[in-house]
C-alpha cells in the first residue's frame, strides 16, 4: 500500500487493516481501518489515514483509534472514526463529535406495499417537499420561545411528543429515548439559541434527505419480522441532525477545547484533535452542550416524522395508524456517549466516541429495545440518492472489537467542489427520473453536490461490515422519492 499511503498498513484479514503503533512516537494504541483492498486502492492524496494515527495519540484512548469502511477525510477525526476513552483519565474531543452533533438517521415502516402508492409516488414527494422546510439556513413551522428551547435541550424527542408531534412509543425506538442526560441548557450561547429558536422540523442541506423507499430485498427474514419488514413494503429514512444550533455549539466549543489541552499540558500532532479531560470544567461543559444539541437534533427528526405521517395522510385519505407507520429505529451518527464495555476482561466505563459511524448492540443489551431484545439492534445504513440503503442488525463481534460500533453510510468519494466540476451541463434530476427516482431539491446545485458517483457504492460498505461480523444485512430498500435540501 506504499503508493497509495506514506505510512505502514498492515494487513490482518480481508477487511482488517493496522496501522502500528511504532508508525507515530506517541501514538497510545494501533489503528485499525475496516475496508475492502478496493477500498483503500481509492485513498489516494486522502489524510484519512494520517487522521486514523492521530487519533491514536489522545489521553485515555483504549484497545485502537478505528475507521469504519465508509471513512474519509474530516475535521481532527476522519468521517467515520471510532475512539473509546476511559473515563478516568480519557478526554473529550469536539472533533469526534463532528459540527453537525447527532446527525441520525430514522426508519419508518408503513402496511404500505409499492402497488398501494406506485401512481402516487409524485405526488407524495412533492407533499413532503412542501411540508418539511429544506434548503441551507431554512426555518420551520415551529417558532420556540427561549423557555421552550431549553426544555427541547433537556427532553428531546419526548417534549415535541408532549406537544402532540408524535406517538408515544416512538421514543422505545430511538436511541437513549431520545434524550441524552446530563444536557445543559446553560452552557449553550446566545447565537446558538437564536440559530436554533427556527430550525426545529427543518431538513437542512448537503447530504441532509427525507426517501421514499421500496423494501427490495431480505436477507433475514427472521430478523426482518421483528423488525416489521417484509418484501415490496414502503418505507421512509429521514436522515438529519441539529442544525444550525449543534453547528455553533461546536463551532463556539472548539476554542475553548483548544486552550484547554493547552492548559492540561495534552500534546497533539494536528490542533483539530483539541481535547480536554473528561473530568475537567471544560470537558463537562462541552458534553452538557453536546447532550442538548444532541436532544435538540432527536426533537428535530421527531417533528419531521410527525409531518410526513400528516403528508402520507394528506395524499392518501387513511390514518397514520391504519398505513402502520411506526417508527423502525432512530440512531445517532455523530456523538460521544457513556457506555460500559468489556476491557481486558474487566467492564469498565468508557466514552465512545462516534463520527460518522453509528451504535450496533447485540441480542440481550438491555438499550435494546425490549420488542428487538432478541435479535439486537436495528441498524440503519442510508446509500446516496440514486442507490439502495439497508438495514443491518448489531453483533456481539461489534460489542467485543469495535465497542458496539459499525459503519454510518456510503461516506464520499469526492468532496463536494469536486462533484460540481464533474456533474457541469448535466441535469442529475432528470438522470434519476431515468432511473425510476423523482426527487425534488431547493437548488441545482445541491444535487451535484450529492450526484451518486460523489459517494462510496454503499453494497461494498455494508459487505465489509457483514463479513467483519460488526452488523448482519437484514434488508435492502431502493429509493422511489427523494427530497433533498
Amino acid at each position: 500500500m506504499s503508493d497509495i499511503w506514506q505510512g505502514c498498513l498492515e494487513p490482518v484479514d480481508s477487511y482488517r487493516w493496522r496501522i502500528p503503533q511504532t508508525y507515530h512516537e506517541g501514538m497510545r494504541v494501533p489503528g485499525l481501518i475496516y475496508a475492502s483492498e478496493k477500498m483503500l486502492s481509492r485513498l489516494a492524496g486522502d489524510q484519512s489515514l494520517e487522521q486514523v494515527a492521530n487519533v491514536a495519540h489522545l489521553p485515555g484512548i483504549l484497545r485502537y483509534s478505528m475507521a469504519m469502511p465508509d471513512f474519509h477525510w474530516g475535521y481532527g477525526f476522519p468521517i467515520g472514526g471510532v475512539a473509546a476513552m476511559d473515563i478516568r483519565d480519557g478526554v473529550i474531543s469536539p472533533g469526534g463529535v463532528g459540527y453537525d452533533i447527532n446527525c441520525g438517521v430514522r426508519l419508518m415502516r408503513t402496511d404500505l406495499e409499492l402497488k398501494d402508492i406506485q401512481s402516487q409516488v409524485r405526488e407524495l414527494t412533492d407533499r413532503l417537499f412542501v411540508n418539511i422546510p429544506c434548503g441551507v439556513g431554512s426555518t420551520g413551522k415551529l417558532k420556540l420561545s427561549l423557555q421552550e428551547e431549553r426544555e427541547v435541550m433537556v427532553k428531546g424527542s419526548s417534549w415535541v411528543i408532549s406537544k402532540g408531534y408524535g406517538w408515544k412509543q416512538d421514543v422505545e425506538f430511538t436511541e437513549a429515548q431520545g434524550a441524552l442526560p446530563g444536557a445543559d441548557p446553560d452552557g449553550i450561547t446566545p447565537r446558538a439559541y437564536e440559530r436554533g429558536k427556527n430550525q426545529l422540523g427543518t431538513l437542512g442541506a448537503g447530504n441532509h434527505f427525507l426517501e421514499i423507499q421500496v423494501v427490495e430485498e431480505i436477507f433475514d427474514p427472521q430478523v426482518a419480522n421483528v423488525f416489521g419488514l417484509f418484501p415490496n413494503q414502503i418505507a421512509v429514512m429521514i436522515h438529519t441532525g441539529s442544525r444550525g444550533f449543534g453547528y455553533q455549539t461546536c463551532d463556539d466549543y472548539l476554542d475553548i477545547i483548544l486552550k484547554a489541552a493547552s492548559r492540561y499540558g495534552i500534546q497533539l500532532p494536528d490542533r483539530q484533535l483539541a481535547c480536554a479531560p473528561l473530568s475537567s470544567k471544560e470537558g463537562k461543559n462541552y458534553l452538557g452542550a453536546m447532550a442538548a444539541s444532541a436532544n435538540y437534533a432527536w426533537a428535530n427528526r421527531q417533528v419531521i416524522m410527525h409531518w410526513v405521517r400528516e403528508s402520507f395522510e394528506q395524499v392518501l385519505k387513511r390514518s397514520a395508524e391504519n398505513m402502520g407507520m411506526r417508527l423502525v429505529y432512530d440512531v445517532a451518527h455523530n456523538i460521544a456517549k457513556f457506555e460500559e464495555h468489556m476491557v481486558d476482561g474487566k467492564k469498565v466505563g468508557v466514552c465512545v466516541h462516534r463520527k460518522g459511524a453509528t451504535r450496533a448492540f447485540p441480542p440481550g443489551h438491555p438499550e435494546v429495545p425490549e420488542l428487538y431484545r432478541s435479535v439486537g439492534q436495528p441498524v440503519l445504513i442510508p446509500g446516496d440518492m440514486g442507490r439502495n440503503s439497508f438495514v443491518l442488525v448489531g453483533t456481539q463481534k461489534a460489542m467485543e472489537e469495535t465497542f458496539g460500533s459499525t459503519c454510518h453510510g456510503a461516506g464520499r468519494l469526492m468532496s463536494r467542489g469536486a462533484a460540481i466540476r464533474a456533474t457541469q451541463g448535466r441535469s442529475i434530476a432528470r438522470e434519476l427520473a431515468d432511473k425510476g427516482i423523482i426527487v425534488r431539491s431547493v437548488g441545482r446545485k445541491t444535487l451535484q453536490e450529492e450526484v451518486p458517483e460523489a459517494y462510496k457504492d454503499v453494497s461494498e460498505v455494508v459487505e465489509v461490515v457483514h463479513n467483519a461480523g460488526l452488523s448482519r444485512k437484514v434488508a435492502k430498500m431502493r429509493p422511489l422519492g427523494v427530497v433533498k435540501g
